[in-house]
């Protein structure tokens, strides 16, 4: 440093010096000359100068022009001092090039669950349409629509998981790799099977009946071909139902076709489906916890005699007629006339109602005796002594658990929108989710429809909820602020 600054101390005060110093041969073009301008270089990257043009063997040497004065600017002799020296080529090695993902891009196996996810809720939103007549809602696919879309949701946080241990261990190239075998969305995807592989299983078990009614020579009588359809679910098949389900999993249409075992309700759905196959039409009531099922006719005695110690009606229903602590056990030919028949739509909303009391009760698992409506119930006593809703005091529950009993909460919204019961539930999900601002937005709703003592009940709540919204707010509006300034 200390001969680099003798260097341009002598540079600035003899110039003349300096040049006659770096002059080349007489015969060399000048190294000044070959040089840019001092403007057009830039800082700390090497020139090579071009290959100097030498003069012909026989032509007469041309006068050499007088160097131009070279600068006095410090940098710029600094420049003329490093470009004289020999050229040194430094290539850097490339790196490899490897496959970065962008923040929006999604690999192709995680994109494809949500494109399951969008397009199994538009098709079981497009089954139930109210514009559609009761009769053509297909039972089978809508619950096929919802299993598909929970196993698409479960699948998508399975991907994310193994998607964040690929890049914890830093292989990129493997992040990408996941693809899908399932190309079209018309084929949706569950279980190992697509949907209308789902509905091909009950036509096989229809077809089996039929099969069984042919070999025994027995007429459509509509007694023969009910017990035809027993013989095949509950003998050949090996159908059976769980009293007390606690397992949400066997909930499901395709998990109960698949595995034999199942609800009360999802046995009587596959028993609704082979009969409509078979062209008889089959009812069902919500009766107490239970829901029963029996077949349209104008001969309803002949479902309650008694046959090999069950009954036709028992047969249908499970133990739950025959269980004299039941209420079903009281019913006859004369008291299901009485009932209130339910509807395609009202069985589907049946099926998903069990599915968020299932999910409910698994995600507060840890919470036991925790209700949807518990803090409701808490700051509405508290509130003359302001009982404060406290972000911190949201119960810890199993997230994905949570969300699947907030899709099934969704659809059956979409069965019932002004069911008032169903939209405070729904709201009280979206709190325990902490999405406060949807939260009030559903409770409000909810509000206009439900009676006045429910909404003393909760109008404290959505005021304390509407705050505790702001208060989140700035707190992430706080820490955004804070990571911003250095």
């Amino acid at each position: 440093s200390l001969s680099l600054s003798l260097a341009v101390f002598t540079t600035v005060a003899h110039p003349r010096t300096w040049t006659q110093q770096l002059a080349p041969p007489p015969a060399a073009v000048p190294i000044v000359a070959l040089l840019p301008p001092p403007s057009s270089a830039t800082p700390g990257r090497h020139l090579s100068p071009p290959p100097l043009a030498l003069p012909a063997p026989d032509a007469p040497t041309p006068p050499t022009a007088p160097p131009p004065r070279p600068s006095r600017d410090p940098c710029h002799l600094l420049l003329l001092h490093r470009s004289t020296a020999a050229p040194r080529h430094h290539v850097r090695p490339r790196r490899p090039l490897q496959q970065h993902r962008r923040p929006h891009q999604i690999p192709p196996l995680r994109r494809f669950s949500l494109q399951v996810l969008k397009h199994a809720r538009d098709k079981f939103t497009q089954e139930i349409s109210f514009r559609s007549k009761d009769k053509d809602v297909s039972l089978a696919k809508a619950l096929l629509f919802v299993a598909a879309e929970d196993e698409s949701f479960v699948a998508h946080n399975r991907d994310v998981d193994a998607l964040s241990i690929i890049i914890e261990r830093r292989d990129p190239a493997r992040a990408t790799e996941a693809h899908s075998e399932h190309d079209s969305l018309e084929s949706i995807p569950l279980a190992g099977k697509s949907i209308s592989g789902w509905l091909h299983e009950l036509d096989l078990i229809a077809r089996e009946v039929e099969a069984q009614l042919v070999t025994r020579d027995i007429g459509c009588h509509l007694v023969e071909v009910l017990e035809a359809v027993n013989a095949v679910l509950f003998e050949s098949r090996g159908f059976r139902r769980f009293p007390v389900l606690v397992d949400s999993n066997f909930s499901y249409l395709h998990t109960t076709l698949s595995s034999g075992c199942g609800s009360a309700i999802m046995l009587s759905i596959i028993y609704i489906e082979v009969c409509q196959r078979l062209g008889v039409t089959m009812l069902g009531t919500r009766f107490g916890e239970d829901f029963l099922i029996w077949p349209q006719t104008g001969n309803l005695e002949e479902l309650f005699k008694v046959s090999s110690g069950h009954s036709l009606f028992a047969i249908f229903n499970g133990s739950c007629v025959e269980d004299p602590r039941s209420k079903a056990s009281d019913l006859n030919s004369k008291s299901l006339l009485g009932l209130d028949i339910a509807t395609n739509r009202d069985i589907i909303g049946i099926a998903l109602a069990n599915l968020i009391r299932l999910h409910w009760k698994r995600a507060s698992k840890i919470n036991h005796g925790l209700m949807l409506t518990s803090p409701l119930r808490s700051v509405h006593i508290g509130h003359e002594q302001s009982s404060r809703v406290d972000d911190s005091k949201v119960p810890l529950l199993r997230p994905q658990e949570l969300r699947l009993a907030l899709m099934a909460s969704e659809r059956l919204l979409i069965l019932q929108p002004h069911n008032w019961t169903l939209r405070r539930d729904h709201g009280m999900l979206l709190y325990y989710s902490r999405r406060y601002g949807e939260a009030v937005q559903e409770l409000s709703i909810c509000m206009a429809f439900a009676p006045e003592e429910e909404v003393q009940v909760l109008e404290p709540f959505v005021e304390k909820l509407h705050l505790l919204r702001l208060e989140t707010s700035w707190n992430v509006a706080g820490q955004a602020s804070r990571q911003a300034v250095p």
